[in-house]
């Protein structure tokens, strides 16, 4: 598996077929869904699939056969009876390797979620923050520190572009980035881009990702298999870019301070910062 997540494919837990074949496609998390990809009366029977899904842990790294991606779930809308009820079934199982949080507007709604996800004999399983309203954004720093068990914040950009009223997509830039400068703040990984809603337009998706690479984010959420490639593509280091990080190593460990390459390139500290995190993406560093 690669050791940076970039692909989180989204499956309705109402449909255990589809969830099996969504843990062969190639994606890094596989986010069950029980929330808004499944009808009000299948709510219940999504949620016993996924806890029978969860049951037994995953394989251990080394196993025999394909190695399983991480599954995640998200749960329904924290505050309800649905809700406490994912929590109370999901949260304690083995195979669980984090949960969703939807439509999060408050630290407040963090940490309840978190005390009621943590079970008897432990702390809370990894949290994950959907920001999906303008309140939500406003207070975006705010959740993204609200609990020891939130593991990154992201944007649900459908809810979000009906609250805003937003119609271009460059409207959502400034959110965009505010929620990838909170998330950065609180020591969070960079967040992963929203889905894109078109699963035939993938020259579309790859137009988005790269944009959506030059504010800042770190992969993207995926509602079917084929936009899988696209989205690697758009977000795997070039040759050229794993080219320069390794020059720029390579220089660092020559001679330490600021220095000039060759090219003309000035190196500092943060560009060596930098120059890891790509070959650590590319999978190819130290």
């Amino acid at each position: 598996m690669r050791p940076i997540p970039l692909t989180w494919l989204y499956v309705p837990g109402d449909r255990p077929d589809v969830v099996a074949k969504a843990l062969v496609a190639g994606a890094d998390v596989v986010v069950v869904d029980l929330e808004d990809a499944v009808a009000p009366a299948r709510k219940e029977y999504a949620r016993a699939a996924t806890a029978e899904l969860l049951a037994e842990p995953p394989p251990p790294p080394g196993a025999a056969g394909p190695a399983r991606p991480s599954v995640q779930v998200r749960v329904n809308a924290l505050g309800t009876p649905l809700s406490d009820a994912d929590l109370k079934a999901i949260a304690p199982l083995p195979g669980l390797a984090g949960l969703r949080l939807p439509k999060v507007t408050s630290p407040a709604e963090v940490i309840r979620a978190a005390e009621r996800a943590a079970p008897h004999d432990g702390g809370a399983p990894a949290l994950h923050a959907l920001l999906e309203s303008a309140l939500g954004i406003e207070r975006a720093h705010a959740i993204a520190t609200a609990h020891p068990a939130l593991r990154g914040v992201s944007i649900g950009e459908a809810d979000l572009r009906a609250d805003l009223g937003v119609r271009e997509d460059a409207g959502l830039d400034w959110a965009r980035s505010r929620v990838i400068v909170a998330a950065r703040a609180a020591a969070l990984p960079a967040p992963p881009q929203s889905v894109h809603p078109d699963i035939r337009d993938t020259d579309g998706l790859a137009a988005s990702c790269a944009h959506g690479r030059t504010l800042g984010f770190l992969g993207r959420a995926a509602i079917h298999p084929r936009q899988l490639p696209v989205i690697e593509r758009a977000y795997l280091p070039t040759a050229r870019e794993i080219e320069q990080a390794e020059a720029v190593l390579k220089a660092a460990a020559s001679e330490e301070g600021a220095l000039a390459l060759p090219d003309g390139r000035f190196v500092d500290r943060a560009v060596v910062e930098q120059a890891r995190r790509t070959l650590a993406l590319a999978g190819t560093g130290p």
